[in-house]
């Protein structure tokens, strides 16, 4: 789906270096109530927040652009994130909406790819950021919270995945049938 032209703030990145962090426990509930963190008790809760950068980002400021080298996860505490993507003919198209408890930008713990897509903050929005140099330190020193971290973060890509194949399957059907019915014709 196409997306409207609105105005976007560029990402104010080093600024967002030097903000205070905000209340350590609504970011603790935020964590239990996720997969990769709902079985952490709550001195690997503590040990992993360590590893939390906060960030704020103002309505419309990008958080990151489509084609910037991806190094870390992404995690809402407050706020709400756009997710597009541009094609080659530059028509810019929204693939998804997250905001409190969501996160993204998980492939770039996993891989060393480039970012597949842009996130822009909709409204003012308070951002957990988890670099990977950090988590992989993280599943080193403590391996089994290290392994539920990544089974968790397997569980919401193979969500998103099976979402994408059931949207395919249901797009190729429809042009199936659009296809017969012009054939008919």
């Amino acid at each position: 789906m196409e997306i409207s032209n609105r105005i976007i703030r560029k990402s104010n990145f080093w600024a967002n270096l030097f903000k205070t962090p905000s209340n350590k426990t609504d970011l603790e509930d935020v964590l239990l109530s996720m997969p990769p963190f709902k079985s952490f008790d709550r001195k690997h809760i503590a040990l992993f927040m360590k590893l939390i950068h906060n960030r704020v980002y103002e309505a419309n400021e990008y958080i990151f652009y489509q084609g910037d080298p991806g190094i870390c996860l992404y995690i809402i505490r407050e706020g709400e994130v756009l997710i597009n993507q541009i094609d080659e003919e530059n028509r810019e198209y929204e693939l998804g909406r997250f905001s409190r408890g969501d996160f993204f930008g998980e492939l770039a713990l996993l891989d060393d790819e480039i970012r597949s897509a842009s996130a822009i903050a909709l409204k003012e929005t308070n951002i957990a950021v988890i670099f990977k140099p950090d988590l992989d330190e993280f599943i080193e020193k403590y391996p089994k919270q290290g392994i539920e971290v990544l089974r968790g973060i397997s569980q919401i890509i193979a969500t998103r995945l099976k979402s994408v194949n059931h949207d395919y399957m249901s797009c190729y059907q429809n042009l199936l049938k659009n296809q017969k019915e012009l054939n008919l014709e």
